[in-house]
């Protein structure tokens, strides 16, 4: 089985999932090729998630980045930030 990259960090404060990180099982990053984004990401009055901040990428939608390989992120990490909850990682081939 192949190891889930980590979401390393994620300052989008206003995401149910961010409890000082990441606390959803496993993201998908989505978004389109000039704005790769959380698509987990979630804006409620509710915290939520896993307890622990250890989220992990679960998949990824963007074919044209440099870390997919059969929808999975081979990055060794990633980082996610801004009020869209951008993937900050993503890089074009």
């Amino acid at each position: 089985m192949t190891t889930l990259t980590i979401v390393s960090s994620c300052d989008t404060t206003s995401c149910s999932y961010n409890q000082s990180g990441c606390t959803a099982g496993a993201i998908t990053i989505a978004g389109s090729p000039e704005h790769a984004s959380c698509g987990t990401f979630v804006a409620l009055d509710a915290r939520g998630g896993v307890g622990a901040a250890e989220g992990r990428v679960g998949a990824c939608q963007r074919l044209e980045c440099v870390h997919n390989t059969a929808l999975m992120c081979t990055a060794e990490a990633i980082t996610v930030s801004g009020s869209t909850a951008d993937c900050a990682s993503y890089a074009v081939r």
